[in-house]
C-alpha cells in the first residue's frame, strides 16, 4: 500500500509533467494513479490549471464505487473513463491529453500503424482506435462508456493492455497507461512522438509497406519480457 501523501504528490509530479512535456495546452488534460490495495485513486480536479495545483489539489475516488472519498473538489470529467480502465488493465497510472499528432488520428478515426523499430520498441504492434460511440453512449454515462469502449476494442482485438499501453479514441484523443503515473505520462509522450514520425512518413512515402514482423518483434523483445537485454541489470539496493 501506498501512502496516500506520497501518492497525492507522484499524480501532481505526473500531472506536471504532462504540462511540461507539450502534451496539453489549457487544461486539456489529466493523469491519476491508483493504490489498488487501498482501492483508492487520485486525480487531477476537474478544469483547475495547471499552475494551481498541489498534492492537496488531487482528489481521492474509491475504486469500488467511483465516489469522491473526501472533499469538494470535483475530479477530472474523464474520471469514470479512468476508473473502467483501472478496473479492467490492471494499470496502476493513467495519462489523457489532446496532444496535437496523436489527437489529429484520433480525430481521423486512424490507427497509429506500427512502421518501425522506433515504434516497436514501446508498443508491440498499432495503436488501435475505438469506434464512435453511439448517441445513446454519448447521452447516457458518456465518459464511462468511453472507457468501456477502450475495453471494447481490446478485447475484440485480442490486444494486451500491457504490450500496447495506449488507445486512440475516435473523434476524441488519446489515453495511455502504464505501472504507475510517470510511466503512463512517458507512455503519451511516446505515443505523441510515434504521431509526428507517422505524419512525416505519411508526407515522404504515403505507400511505403511495414517492415518485416521479425525486426519489429526483435526490438519489442530486447526492451520487454524475460530475454530482453537492454539497459542495465538491476541491482540489490
Amino acid at each position: 500500500m501506498t501512502d496516500s501523501r506520497t501518492l497525492r504528490e507522484a499524480v501532481l509530479a505526473a500531472n506536471l509533467a504532462l504540462r511540461d512535456r507539450g502534451l496539453v495546452m489549457g487544461t486539456f488534460g489529466n493523469v491519476s494513479g491508483l493504490d489498488r490495495d487501498a482501492g483508492v485513486f487520485y486525480i487531477k480536479p476537474s478544469g483547475v490549471g495547471y499552475d494551481q495545483l498541489t498534492p492537496d489539489a488531487m482528489v481521492p475516488v474509491s475504486l469500488e464505487s467511483g465516489a469522491v472519498r473526501e472533499g469538494t473538489r470535483r475530479p477530472s470529467s474523464d474520471t469514470p473513463t479512468h476508473l473502467e480502465l483501472y478496473r479492467h488493465f490492471g494499470c496502476g497510472g493513467i495519462a489523457h491529453c489532446h496532444s496535437e499528432a496523436a489527437t489529429a488520428f484520433a480525430h481521423a478515426s486512424r490507427p497509429l500503424p506500427c512502421m518501425g523499430t522506433t515504434h516497436a520498441d514501446s508498443f508491440r504492434g498499432d495503436i488501435p482506435v475505438t469506434r464512435p460511440l453511439t448517441r445513446a453512449e454519448v447521452e447516457s454515462a458518456y465518459e464511462r462508456n468511453t472507457g468501456l469502449t477502450i475495453v471494447e476494442r481490446f478485447r475484440d482485438g485480442r490486444l494486451s493492455p500491457g504490450e500496447v499501453p495506449g488507445v486512440l479514441v475516435a473523434h476524441h484523443g488519446p489515453f495511455a497507461w502504464g505501472e504507475d503515473a510517470a510511466a503512463a505520462v512517458e507512455h503519451a509522450a511516446i505515443l505523441e512522438y510515434l504521431a509526428r514520425i507517422e505524419l512525416a512518413r505519411l508526407c515522404i512515402a504515403p505507400d511505403a509497406g511495414p517492415p518485416p514482423d521479425y525486426l519489429l518483434e526483435k526490438h519489442w523483445r530486447r526492451k520487454h519480457g524475460t530475454d530482453a537485454y537492454y539497459g542495465q541489470p538491476e541491482r540489490d539496493p
